[in-house]
């Protein structure tokens, strides 16, 4: 591993000393860090032009100090479900379609430039978050359309073709946009082979058997936008559509000891649409209005067959879901010093689940086995923006939830909740390049409409119970990061953060032998994080950047079957990340890699068992050739060093604190390496 990195970084030298004077040039220095604190820097495209960027997209992934978070786009409502990414200063109001999918839509040579905002500034709505990107873009007449293929290539010779295509026109307040693709491909860490081994509870070898893996899917998606001006202001409608179908298996034959060869199969099908609407206009010199509508929609089904021997155990779930959001904000910024703003959200959400579980043609009845889950839940908010002086601001908030859950069918109750989430931020700025955010949040988690019904874990043959007394999760973050920029473009990030929970969601035991998912009581867990982006002209290497990122933590919860203080489920206590990029020839020629350089391995808790998983670092090179500005030729290798899954199992004769150990199960899993050739012309 070492040996790879070494000779990269070689490479990246051995490149870099013998460009021509051309080639040595820096790129157009970043806009230095504000004395006065504003927290705002405006990067123009000059800035990205070294790299060549297609997209904001690519622009964003230049940009220092500064790390997409997508979103999570099953989070219910609209409030908490945004990223860290705004456009002309409004959130796009899309969900499904992901907000990196949206961003690659829109072209590099469509922006007039982005704006990093840090802490928080008057009249910007941050989401929350302590670092907003805000992309402004052109209002001059542009058309543009592009045409992608990009296959996949694994070594067992399959190819997953992918095909992407999209039309943009912009003048203005005015834009069309209309975006398609289409894929049929594999999920690498489902695909691989390895072994599985089970040791008795003295260690001795008891059984030894190959696993093969394999997975298939296909996904088309269209998605569609509309701009323009409509009463004084701006109106702007999304829609997507989109199918997809899935299958994966995983074979078990054995090799030594007692037991039956085991097959799991699980296939899957699903078609999901999404309308959004939003409206923003000016009330006044200082105040403005926007509103937000969205509705999406979901059907699904699937069936997870088990076969041991003679045994066959069959899992079905039929699931259709929906969600409407309306939403209003209005923002007043009275001066430079304050601003405000405030509104409410109103949303419904449903699930209704019907699922059966057969052991060789006989039905056994499953808690919770066909469910009707619905939600309605409101939100009302108000945050004000002080900036007491030039070098401080404080933005203080408070949102109030207001939620009722309802099921029926197997189980018929509901239940309301009202939950306060105050949040407080302090951004100083004590000199240029220095910045310190202290801040507090309280935060409810969302309880996840399918852990109220049953559900299967095929390769186990194991099915887990649906638990309709789930309460959410509450949590108390407290966070400090200090924020130190230098270099034009080298970026130090430091953060210390402690995190209380109550109501911890988990696996709990139920009455009748299965396990489900549920609150297991009270954890907190303390954070620390590095990280570091750092241009490399200075040592030699120019148009170049390394990324690290290494994070630290410590948790503590009890374990609802013995008793005993264990660390959260999955979670190892480290993680890191290392990234390399050059630009060559002002973005004709680009290089780099991406090196997670930790095991990803963590404990779960379950009655019966014990777990761990772990995985090997992820390796991805990649390579990149502009031969016309409108070309693009991209070769990535995904696994460059295939990727190890491993899981552990100790399995119990009964509860884990009372019954002895019954065996020992290791299982290990090579995901294949693979090859992504991108060809992407613009018309």
């Amino acid at each position: 591993m070492k040996t790879a990195l070494c000779s990269v970084s070689g490479l990246a030298l051995a490149l870099s000393l013998a460009a021509s004077p051309v080639l040595a040039q820096s790129a157009p220095a970043a806009p230095p860090p504000s004395a006065d604190g504003r927290g705002v820097l405006a990067f123009e495209p000059a800035f990205f032009a070294e790299a060549a960027p297609n997209t904001v997209l690519d622009m964003l992934n230049r940009l220092p100090g500064f790390s997409l978070e997508s979103g999570d786009s099953s989070t219910r409502g609209y409030a908490g479900a945004g990223g860290n990414v705004l456009v002309d200063g409004q959130r796009p109001a899309i969900k499904s379609e992901g907000l990196e999918s949206y961003l690659r839509r829109i072209s590099a040579s469509s922006v007039a430039r982005i704006e990093l905002i840090r802490g928080g500034a008057p009249g910007i709505d941050m989401q929350g978050r302590p670092v907003i990107a805000n992309v402004v873009l052109h209002r001059t007449a542009s058309v543009e359309r592009v045409v992608e293929i990009s296959p996949y290539l694994y070594p067992d010779g399959y190819i997953g073709p992918l095909i992407r295509g999209q039309y943009t026109r912009r003048e203005g307040e005015t834009s069309r946009e209309f975006a398609f693709s289409a894929t049929s491909d594999k999920r690498v860490d489902l695909v691989g082979d390895g072994f599985r081994r089970r040791y008795d509870p003295a260690g001795a070898l008891i059984q030894d058997a190959r696993l093969d893996l394999n997975d298939l899917f296909q996904n088309v998606s269209g998605s569609g936008a509309l701009q323009q001006p409509l009463a004084g202001g701006r109106l702007r409608l999304n829609g997507m559509l989109s199918y997809n179908n899935s299958e994966n298996g995983q074979s078990l034959t054995i090799l030594s000891g007692a037991g039956e060869d085991e097959r799991s199969d699980q296939f899957s099908e699903g078609l999901n649409g999404e309308i959004g609407i939003s409206w923003s206009r000016r009330l006044g010199p200082r105040t403005e209005l926007e509103l937000t509508g969205l509705q999406r929609s979901s059907t699904g089904e699937d069936r997870s067959v088990f076969t041991r021997g003679g045994f066959q155990s069959v899992f079905t779930a039929d699931e259709t879901e929906g969600e409407s959001i309306v939403r209003a904000l209005t923002r007043f910024r009275a001066n430079d010093r304050w601003a405000f703003e405030g509104g409410g959200e109103v949303a419904y959400n449903v699930l209704d689940s019907t699922t059966t579980y057969a052991e060789n043609g006989v039905f056994i009845a499953l808690p919770s086995a066909s469910v009707k889950v619905e939600e309605l839940r409101a939100e009302a908010f108000g945050q004000a923006t002080w900036r007491p002086r030039d070098n401080l601001t404080i933005e203080a908030g408070l949102r109030v939830e207001v939620s009722e859950i309802s099921q029926s069918g197997d189980s018929d109750r509901s239940k309301s909740f009202v939950y306060p989430k105050p949040r407080v931020q302090l951004t100083w700025t004590p000199g240029a390049g220095h910045q310190l955010r202290l801040s507090y949040e309280r935060q409810v988690g969302q309880l996840d409409f399918g852990d109220f019904v049953a559900s299967s874990e095929v390769d186990l043959g194991q099915v887990t119970a649906g638990n309709p007394d789930l309460v959410p999760d509450k949590t108390d973050a407290f966070e400090i990061v200090y924020e130190r920029r230098f270099w034009n473009e080298a970026v130090l990030e430091l953060l210390a953060a402690h995190v209380e929970i109550k109501d911890f969601v988990g696996i709990i035991p139920l009455v009748g032998g299965f396990d489900a998912v549920g609150n297991i009581g009270d954890g907190t867990m303390d954070q620390g994080q590095v990280k570091l982006t750092l241009p490399l002209d200075r040592l030699g290497v120019p148009n170049a950047r390394f990324q690290a990122r290494a994070t630290w933590s410590h948790s503590e919860i009890t374990d609802p079957v013995t008793g005993e203080t264990v660390a959260f489920p999955g979670n190892d206590g480290f993680g890191c990340g290392v990234a390399f990029n050059q630009d060559l020839r002002g973005g004709r020629w680009s290089y780099g890699f991406d090196h997670g350089c930790d095991r990803d391995a963590g404990y779960n808790y379950r009655t019966r068992e014990l777990r761990r998983t772990d995985k090997t670092a992820f390796i991805m090179v990649y390579g990149q050739w502009k031969p016309r500005p409108d070309l693009t030729v991209r070769l990535e290798v995904g696994n460059a060093d295939p990727r190890i899954l491993g899981r552990e199992r100790w399995v119990y004769a009964g509860n884990r604190d009372t019954a002895p150990l019954s065996f020992h199960e290791v299982q290990e899993t090579s995901s294949y390496p693979w090859f992504w050739l991108q060809f992407r012309k613009t018309l």
